[in-house]
């Protein structure tokens, strides 16, 4: 099982640390607490354990229907670009005025999780073959399944919210406004492509 385990960390660890959604909300929300990217991965826990567990029982092909993709490109590429907008407009009252996003990190993280496209893609393919690698396991092995890539999301993200946080101070306002608008910017050029992504699926 560990051959296994270590290519579940590898293939975990490049697509966490890929720039996508998370890093976004991420690099904005690590402004106010070290422990942002802890939160978010909470949250996106919340909402990728139950999604391999429906996998390992066999729902994989769900996520695989093309009208489930439309919908999902469709309506989370619109709500991610509202997201990114929204955040690059309260950008000047959070870094200058000391405010906050409406939303803390632990939501922000079920959110772009339930909202991002790529999410729901990448666990009806590669995410569905690295489940399956465990189905002879039984619990044990998809709970260290579900571990293992559930750390890599935890420590890359913890660390960039540390990271972020404990040097900000040094980087001066006009930087920390444009890790606003690089996280806005993000979450806009991703929705404007999930959305292209679900108007090709219609033609």
């Amino acid at each position: 099982m560990l051959p296994i385990l270590l290519s579940v960390a590898v293939i975990s660890l490049s697509g966490v640390m890929m720039p996508g959604l998370m890093f976004g909300v991420t690099l904005v929300k690590s402004l106010k607490s070290p422990w942002a990217g802890t939160d978010i991965s909470l949250g996106h826990a919340v909402v990728e354990i139950p999604v391999m567990l429906l996998i390992y029982f066999g729902f994989a092909r769900f996520f695989e229907n093309i009208v489930v993709q439309i919908v999902l490109s469709l309506f989370g590429g619109v709500m991610i670009i509202w997201l990114g907008i929204g955040m690059f407009r309260a950008r000047r009252q959070i870094v200058h005025e000391g405010k906050d996003l409406p939303y803390n990190a632990l939501i922000t993280g079920i959110i772009t999780s339930i909202l991002n496209p790529f999410f729901w893609l990448w666990w009806a393919t590669i995410g569905s073959m690295l489940v399956m690698k465990f189905h002879n396991f039984g619990a044990v092995g998809l709970i260290l399944f579900m571990l293992v890539h559930w750390l890599c999301d935890l420590i890359w993200l913890t660390f960039i919210s540390n990271l972020i946080y404990r040097t900000h101070s040094l980087w001066g306002i006009k930087f920390q406004e444009s890790l606003f608008i690089t996280g806005s910017l993000l979450l806009i050029g991703f929705g404007i492509w999930y959305t292209i992504s679900g108007i090709q699926l219609l033609a």
